[in-house]
């Protein structure tokens, strides 16, 4: 797959898991390096980018036997900016079916 279809969504799917629940960094990046076929390493620009935008925030958890994780989790901005971006790729993507459809297109 061209690797610029995925740049252009990455951002989206982060927040996109992060709004059905908190993740720590390697889990999200695992997650998304097996179903989009992403290199694990990344996701953690996008993580810094979006928590100094303020749609992140961050916070350390003890795990059993192990050192602390670092967990990202959407503020209320993230959420309203999901939905906004959701939103504006779903019209995308649509226009974009829409146009790639044999027989859709307008006769001018």
């Amino acid at each position: 797959m061209n690797p610029q279809y995925k740049k252009g969504v990455l951002e989206l799917c982060v927040l996109s898991l992060l709004k059905r629940r908190d993740y720590y960094g390697y889990e999200l990046s695992e997650y998304l390096a097996n179903h989009i076929r992403i290199a694990v390493g990344t996701v953690y620009p996008i993580l810094r980018k979006l928590k100094n935008d303020g749609l992140l925030t961050t916070y350390l958890q003890e795990e059993s036997g192990g050192p602390p994780r670092k967990y990202y989790s959407l503020t209320s901005s993230g959420h309203k900016q999901f939905e906004k971006d959701r939103a504006d790729y779903l019209t995308f993507a649509r226009t974009v079916e829409e146009l790639l459809e044999d027989g859709h297109h307008d006769e001018k």
